[in-house]
């Protein structure tokens, strides 16, 4: 499914007969293990040409090939299509014939994008193609972007706002669509330029702040749209209260959601490309007492590429997650709230196992990143399929290693522990406060404390904490009174504040967004199980005397970790 949606190239080629089962199996393997463009691995492997590529895709869309030569490039011709959406679309102006507009994209198989660039730049366009790599090359040296995040799109969002809130006419057609609930008109709404053009924006501007949460929420006198950057919520310019039903049924579409179901939950998923990057959103539609809520969660695979040394650990904390991962079996669990860099700190653990010699199979709910080597099943409760039915069958799938996404009830918990038990290496995530919360967690499900105390081979808690922005952070006095004071409060000593010989504070520049922090990085604690942890799980203590053990043992908790 992922190799249909992200290589169209390979499945023509293949359609065509230039390639042979064997090659395509090659092509494709290459593709999901590396994700280079598959372009350029049916270069590397010798298979076509750069100019067989380019004349087949041609044929396929009705288009030629042309070829990008700088001094074409004339400042007339750029102007054509303004810096922003060169850049939001990755399309590049070529020439003129015939009256139109040429443009060569760097994803030229996208059908829609040719349809919304004629709305935004106002003028005829004719597709041609060119090689993607030079078009990317091109719109980086004539459109480079001024500044950081949300500076590039501030004006033309400005002005795309006050455009939407004078047309008096779609507040009129808003209106009739509200009172006549006509999936018609919404659609008709929804695929309006400036609506278009308005959504693309926000993703656009979002996605270039490094957003992980887009929040789309229509109140009774406005409609607010904020975004998530590294844990804190930033509110964008307020649009009409008009455009919350066009903008959410834009979204919808996007997503191939049923944009006349206005009165239950539905999820989905969409792909966009910024800057020659794709990224998956995916979508909850929320029904609330003034319209739908729609909340898109920005999925950056490149996150999830890191080995388990680029986490952020320090040396005894990776040793013993090291130590644990390479046993032959037990029980690792990873705990925090949403949005702590659970499924991250797994995937990397993955990463680190994904060889051939094991069979790694995982249960999620939603699947929300396809990596190469490892079987992955979603949940789907609607029929069914809950992480117990599910595990059971992957049980005699002959696993090694099992990633489940979340132990939710009785059931799952108990299949996980006694499959780690029996000699499977098991992965999965709780929702506690702390390490030892976990054991507590547990026995309050209905696990037996035996059970508990001999599966578990070692507990993370984690959470994701703002980094200082490098670009203007400024050295600060030490107050030891008061730095005392702090550490007291997180229960730390307060001695420590003497070895202080310097602080960074927080100052705002246009890359933070005035903020003073940019990026976040992981603090953890990690629990280990030794015998008088044991006899304590047994006993049913609290999660409190647990960690009480764990520290006179040497287990550093979060707040010393941060």
């Amino acid at each position: 499914m992922a190799e249909e949606i992200s290589s169209p190239l390979l499945s023509l080629v293949k359609s065509q007969g230039l390639i042979d089962d064997l090659q395509h199996e090659e092509v494709a393997a290459e593709f999901k293990r590396t994700g280079k463009p598959v372009m350029q691995i049916l270069q590397d492997f010798g298979v076509l040409d750069l100019d067989t590529i380019l004349q087949v895709m041609a044929d396929q869309l009705a288009s030629r090939v042309v070829t990008i030569r700088e001094g074409d490039l004339t400042p007339d011709l750029l102007q054509t299509i303004p810096a922003k959406t060169a850049r939001m679309y990755q399309c590049l102006p070529v020439g003129l014939r015939d009256g139109a507009l040429q443009v060569a994209l760097v994803d030229p198989f996208n059908p829609g994008r040719i349809d919304e660039l004629n709305f935004v730049v106002k003028r005829d366009l004719q597709l041609v193609i060119a090689d993607p790599v030079q078009v990317e090359k091109a719109i980086e040296k004539f459109y480079p972007a001024a500044g950081g995040g949300a500076l590039q799109t501030s004006e033309s969002f400005s002005e795309l706002l006050k455009e939407l809130g004078e047309d008096k006419e779609m507040a009129r057609e808003v209106s009739a669509a509200v009172a006549t609930d006509d999936k018609t008109l919404m659609e008709d709404l929804a695929n309006q330029a400036p609506i278009v053009r308005f959504v693309n924006l926000v993703l656009f501007q979002a996605i270039q702040d490094r957003a992980s949460d887009i929040h789309f929420e229509p109140f009774e006198t406005d409609f607010r749209i904020r975004y998530r950057v590294d844990g804190a919520l930033y509110e964008m310019s307020p649009p009409p209260k008009q455009l919350a039903l066009p903008v959410i049924s834009r979204v919808k579409v996007m997503a191939n959601l049923n944009i006349s179901e206005t009165r239950l939950p539905q999820d989905g998923r969409m792909r966009i490309r910024v800057g020659g990057k794709d990224y998956d959103l995916r979508v909850s539609v929320m029904p609330t007492v003034h319209g739908e809520k729609i909340v898109l969660r920005v999925l950056d695979k490149s996150n999830l590429s890191a080995s388990i040394d680029k986490l952020g650990l320090d040396d005894d904390t990776f040793r013993q997650f090291k130590e644990a991962i390479d046993a032959p079996h037990g029980l690792i669990l990873v705990t925090g709230p949403t949005g702590s860099g659970k499924t991250t700190t797994l995937y990397s653990a993955l990463n680190q196992l994904n060889d051939s010699a094991y069979n790694i199979v995982t249960v999620e709910d939603p699947v929300e990143f396809q990596v190469p080597g490892i079987n992955q099943m979603p949940v789907k409760k609607e029929i069914g399929l809950t992480f117990a039915n599910a595990l059971r069958s992957i049980l005699r799938q002959d696993p090694d290693i099992i990633m489940i996404g979340e132990i939710r009830d009785l059931d799952t918990a108990e299949i996980a522990i006694r499959a780690s038990l029996t000699g499977h290496l098991v992965f999965s995530t709780i929702h506690t406060n702390d390490a030892a919360g976990a054991y507590t967690r547990l026995v309050d499900m209905g696990v037996e404390p035996f059970l508990v105390a001999s599966a578990i081979e070692l507990i993370i808690a984690q959470r994701l904490v703002r980094r200082l922005c490098t670009a203007c952070a400024r050295p600060a006095p030490v107050n030891r009174t008061k730095l005392r004071d702090t550490l007291a409060i997180l229960g730390l000593d307060p001695a420590g504040a003497d070895a202080v010989n310097e602080l960074m504070a927080p100052v705002g520049c246009d890359r933070c967004r005035s903020s003073g922090y940019r990026g976040r990085i992981g603090i953890f604690e990690i629990l280990r199980p030794n015998d008088e942890l044991h006899d304590l799980i047994l006993k049913r203590e609290s999660a409190r005397v647990l960690t009480k053990c764990a520290r006179e043992h040497g287990m550093l908790t979060l707040q010393h970790s941060g």
